[in-house]
């Protein structure tokens, strides 16, 4: 529900964020994007994903790759279903 009479806890969910561990991820991903733009890859309209994904316990030192949104967002971690 948005927050319509009181003003929005900025810090209180910076916190929360943070004792959920998605700062270190947010960080990580940041990093990555970064890595790409300093060495001057155009990556307009791709997403930076990881070889292992950060939710399953990877990071930049595992690799990373240009991807299309629409590759990189579906994989999501989960397993392939059967039909």
């Amino acid at each position: 529900m948005p927050y319509t009479k009181s003003p929005r806890p900025y810090k209180k969910e910076y916190q929360q964020q943070k004792k959920r561990g998605e700062h270190e991820d947010r960080m990580e991903r940041q990093r990555a994007r970064r890595k790409y733009d300093k060495k001057g890859i155009n990556r307009k309209g791709k997403d930076v994903s990881h070889n292992k994904m950060l939710s399953k316990g990877g990071s930049n030192k595992d690799g990373t790759r240009l991807e299309s949104p629409s590759k990189n967002r579906a994989r999501n971690g989960q397993k392939k279903r059967k039909k």
